[in-house]
């Protein structure tokens, strides 16, 4: 079964093809570029990218996997319009993962581990692992410091993620080099198991977890004196 993974909740704008069968999830082809400013123009062609790379068309993929979030407004729903755009022209289902779970899952390694994207304002998104790589908090937004002092609570050891690099002075914690962003292959191994199921697609509703800054008007100003 051809599978299509896309995430861009965070700088990372990635998309992926995998193929799922009874033995596993065995990537096909992946690109993969950090931009946070141009999720909208790379998203598409890195589609179009890797269905050449792998010789395969759009007619012949099996399921959509979309990272949820949480991750900024803008560049996170470019993902997920995307995925259920094509799903629905395409008829087929999509499934949705926690793009932390991305990051998290396959950093686990035996012990709790914090996983953390920028969520910009100087906070951060993140959730925590236990060692078998199950999510056993978050996703949340918080400052740094709020993050540390619940990760401490839960007996983390190491964060991963860019969130984890960009404020490793303030967690305190050692910091593994990778996955800095969400691993396409694992958001696929993770949704794998509806994929062979043939699971009804979901909706794909994003984890904003706070308020977009742009917000409507609150009334009229009157323009006469």
């Amino acid at each position: 079964m051809l599978v299509l993974v896309v995430d861009s909740s965070t700088p990372a704008v990635t998309a992926a093809l995998v193929e799922v069968s009874t033995e596993g999830v065995a990537l096909r082809a992946t690109r993969c570029t950090v931009d946070a400013r141009a999720h909208g123009e790379l998203l598409a062609p890195q589609v179009d990218a890797v269905l050449a790379d792998a010789d395969a068309r759009p007619g012949d993929l099996t399921a959509i996997v979309a990272g949820l979030g949480p991750g900024p407004f803008t560049g996170l729903r470019v993902g997920l319009v995307t995925a259920a755009t094509m799903g629905q022209v395409l008829g087929v289902p999509t499934y949705g993962v926690c793009s932390l779970d991305g990051i998290g899952h396959p950093a686990a390694a035996g012990e709790p581990v914090l996983a953390a994207s920028d969520a910009r304002r100087r906070e951060i998104y993140w959730a925590v692992y236990d060692g078998s790589g199950e999510r056993i908090a978050g996703p949340e937004v918080d400052t740094p410091t709020v993050a540390a002092a619940r990760a401490r609570d839960l007996a983390v050891t190491v964060a991963v993620g860019d969130g984890a690099h960009r404020y490793a002075d303030v967690l305190g914690l050692p910091v593994r080099a990778e996955p800095r962003y969400p691993d396409a292959t694992t958001l696929a191994v993770l949704a794998a198991e509806r994929v062979r199921a043939g699971a009804p697609g979901e909706r794909l509703t994003p984890l904003y977890l706070r308020r977009p800054d742009a917000v409507a008007a609150a009334g009229r100003k009157p323009v006469l004196p």
